[in-house]
């Protein structure tokens, strides 16, 4: 096998395959230098050598070849020129150097190599690297590594300079640049060495004092010196340093400034390293002005004011009792404030170097408590005086005053009282604030003082009953309850209520008692000052002791009682039903009532009056009068020897007795109906009538009515005969001769009747069918014409022979 040179840095480039008519080799572009390529090729059955060559691109002159045995599959072409087309060609040969088959592939080679002009650190973690731009290169590598091979970095640069960065302080590395272009990349250039700086020292400030700044920082490695600028804001004035401390303090600096810091550290090659700038403010100085003022609005507190300080971001005022607040502005307000406090107050600013210096404690006395408690005094009615304790820290008080009446009041004083005319029944509400140059107190507690209700006027007073007393009076101002208070000789009676009227009750009757109507509410107590009044009661109760009718039929009744009351006036009622009453009056004990009426039923009671009332009725008496008689009485005969008596109900009748007397004999019946049946009586005689009512007690009333007198008697012996032409005579007897009958004959549906004269005892009737049945009644007539109805019929029956009557046949009465 044959070569030319040998392969550094190879860089991977797949070219362009193509593959011979009727080949099945394939040959590809491996990699590509400035001056050589690395083909790759398949291998192919019954090769012994392959032959590889090199040619312009568009030319089949070869340039450069190289042979390879029959077991390579890949090798390199060189001397090639940089940055230039080639088509490249693999032919595959048998032992007579024949080409069985060839392939071939397009490719170019890298750029030229380029040179490091120079390789310098201006930074700690990067080199500059300088070289001159070779042709047909579009871009670089930049390549560094240290020497143990514990770093080995490359960076792509679009040309010249270029930074490689990532790098270690104060660190040797060996650095090369590579040109690249589409075919791949050259070999790398001849190496340079080179070492970064020192890192920057990493400061760390703070403001002591707001007249210095204190820089510290961690020491760099190799460092030999460091160097410090500071400069102030807006100054172009600086002070510079050299130092082998890690620390450096500045005095004398402007409170409340800004300074900024630069330094670095020094090689020993006396090489600077990195700078760093670090800017600290100074702390600013303690404010002044400082004026405190109490508010009240919305909350209680101490407005804290000063002046603007230079470089300062806030503020925080502090008190002696342990508030804070803070402001950006040059105010603010610490809450809560108390009252009766005495409060010292700092200020400090604040900015991002710290805390000022204090200023010095402003002393300030808050608003005073309001004073408690409070209380009022009624030494003498309607002069009234709020008192209170004296209250620390207060100048003087008001004190405010206002009646339910709407009207307010309001006196200062640099006493402990207040004086006030105050009214009876009124309610008033007070309220004291104690005053100092910080202003009022809070509100203390309200004192709510009701003085006593007033008496009440034009007390009234009117009797219930017998012993009951009503008293009324109109509402007086402040009162809550009223307590009516009665005394007599032998007791005290009360009466609680809210109403302006009160009953006294279970009073003794026909008694003086003293009468006093107290106001009263639950604050101020009752009013024992008002005047009392005399009062009667009305006379006490009579007893009845008798009721007497002079006799049993008497319309009059004498009533007489007993009574302790000589002076009073008595009326005696009788009362009976609705609107049934009968009243006498009398002074004396005893009254006549007439004028009653029969069978009412009564209860009799007195009642005695005086000028203070009514007594309570006596006890009742029951008085009874007796029975009415009947208005209306009628007598009936029911038969010829029995009669029907009926009459009204009567009034207070409960049993009646009925007689019917007659010089031939008497009838009497007794019965609680109003209707009574008596027998016995005699047909055709005159009776006398009369009826005693009696009531539940026994009360009698002896009635008398009209006489009674019996029908005639019912005529005997009645025959009944066949006459001619069909007739039927009828026959009778009878002991009256002046007595007129009637006969009547019913049958057939028709009824005949005759009647004869007085003394006539027979009569015919016409018309007569045979073959009937025929019913005779034959009766006497009354005086007023009217048949007696209690005379029995007989029934007959009248046989036919041929046409004509037959035999009358007797059938019984009916």
């Amino acid at each position: 096998m044959a070569g030319h040179g040998g392969i550094k840095g190879l860089v991977l480039l797949l070219g362009i395959v193509s593959q011979a008519s009727g080949s099945t080799m394939t040959v590809s572009v491996f990699t590509v230098t400035s001056k050589s390529t690395v083909l790759r090729w398949s291998k192919y059955e019954g090769a012994l050598s392959y032959r590889v060559t090199a040619s312009l691109r568009n030319s089949q002159v070869p340039i450069v070849f190289a042979s390879f045995g029959q077991n390579t599959i890949m090798g390199s072409i060189n001397s090639l020129n940089p940055n230039t087309a080639y088509t490249f060609r693999v032919e595959a040969l048998d032992s007579q150097m024949n080409m069985l088959t060839d392939a071939a592939v397009d490719g170019s080679t890298a750029p030229d190599v380029p040179t490091i002009v120079m390789a310098s650190s201006k930074e700690s973690q990067s080199i500059t690297v300088e070289f001159p731009m070779v042709s047909g290169a579009t871009s670089y590598i930049l390549r560094a590594e240290t020497d143990d091979g514990s770093f080995f970095s490359e960076i792509p640069v679009p040309g010249s300079p270029g930074t490689i960065t990532n790098l270690q302080p104060y660190t040797d590395y060996t650095l090369s640049v590579m040109s690249v272009n589409s075919a791949g990349r050259s070999q790398p250039s001849y190496p340079v060495g080179a070492k970064t700086v020192l890192s920057a020292p990493q400061f760390n400030t703070s403001s002591p004092s707001n007249s210095s700044i204190l820089v510290k920082w961690e020491p760099v490695n190799h460092a030999v010196l460091y160097s410090l600028s500071i400069i102030k804001e807006g100054s172009f004035s600086q002070s510079a340093l050299n130092t082998t401390e890690t620390q450096v303090y500045f005095p004398d600096l402007e409170a409340g400034t800004e300074y900024c810091v630069k330094g670095n550290a020094w090689s020993p090659e006396n090489i600077p390293g990195d700078e760093f700038t670090v800017c600290q403010i100074t702390r600013s100085p303690t404010p002044q002005s400082i004026e405190l003022v109490v508010t009240r609005n919305p909350d209680a507190g101490i407005v804290v004011s000063w002046g603007p300080t230079k470089g300062a971001e806030q503020y925080v005022a502090t008190s002696s009792t342990g508030q804070n607040c803070s402001s950006s502005s040059n105010s603010c307000i610490l809450i809560p404030l108390s009252c009766g406090e005495t409060n010292s107050v700092k200020v400090i600013a604040i900015n991002q170097a710290g805390n000022s210096v204090p200023s010095y404690p402003v002393q300030i006395i808050s608003f005073p408590c309001p004073p408690q408690p409070i209380w009022v005094e009624e030494l003498v009615p309607g002069n009234c005086s709020v008192k209170w304790s004296a209250v620390p820290h207060a100048e003087y008080y008001t004190t405010f005053i206002k009646s339910d009446s709407g009207i307010e009041g309001m006196c200062n004083s640099t006493e402990l009282y207040c004086q006030f005319h105050c009214l009876c029944g009124y309610s008033y509400i007070m309220n004291v604030f104690a005053h100092n140059h910080a202003g009022p107190s809070p509100p203390g507690p309200l004192l709510n003082h009701t003085t006593l209700p007033c008496c009440p006027a034009l007390t009234t007073v009117s009797a219930a009953s017998w012993e009951t007393l009503i008293m009324e009076w109109s509402p007086v101002r402040g009162a809550d309850l009223y307590e009516t208070r009665a005394v007599d000789a032998n007791e005290v009676i009360l009466c609680n209520d809210t109403a302006p009227r009160c009953a006294l009750s279970d009073l003794n009757c026909n008694s003086w008692y003293s009468v006093v109507v107290i106001p009263c509410n639950d604050i101020s107590g009752c009013n024992l000052t008002c005047s009392p009044q005399t009062h009667e009661t009305a006379p006490c109760m009579p007893e009845i002791t008798s009721v007497s009718q002079t006799n049993m039929s008497s319309s009059s009744v004498l009533v007489s009682w007993t009574s302790d009351n000589t002076a009073a006036n008595y009326t005696v009622s009788v009362i009976g039903l609705v609107g049934d009453t009968h009243v006498c009056h009398s002074n004396g004990s005893s009254c006549l009532v007439s004028n009653l009426p029969c069978g009412s039923v009564y209860e009799v009671s007195t009642i005695a009056s005086t000028s203070a009332g009514e007594s309570m009725p006596s006890f009742t008496m029951p008085l009874e009068t007796a029975p009415c008689c009947p208005d209306n009485l009628t007598v009936s005969h029911v038969t010829q020897a029995m009669t029907n008596v009926t009459w009204s109900p009567a009034n207070g009748a409960q049993t009646y007795i009925t007689s019917l007397s007659s010089p031939r004999g008497h009838a009497q019946c007794h019965t609680m109906e109003t209707e009574c049946v008596m027998g016995c009586i005699t047909c055709g005689t005159n009776y006398t009538v009369s009826l005693e009512a009696i009531s539940s007690t026994g009360h009698k009333a002896e009635c008398t009515y009209h006489g009674f007198s019996a029908s005639q008697c019912c005529p005997s012996g009645i025959r009944l005969y066949r006459g001619s032409n069909n007739t039927l005579i009828v026959r009778w007897r009878s002991n009256s001769a002046i007595t007129k009958y009637t006969a009547e004959v019913t049958g057939s549906g028709q009824t005949h009747t005759c009647s004869p004269e007085p003394g006539i005892y027979t009569c015919t009737v016409s018309e007569i069918v045979c073959g009937q049945v025929y019913s005779v009644v034959v009766a006497p007539l009354n005086p007023d014409g009217t048949k007696v109805q209690y005379c029995t019929s007989r029934i007959y029956s009248v046989t036919c022979v041929g046409s004509s009557l037959g035999l009358v046949l007797y059938q019984g009465k009916r």
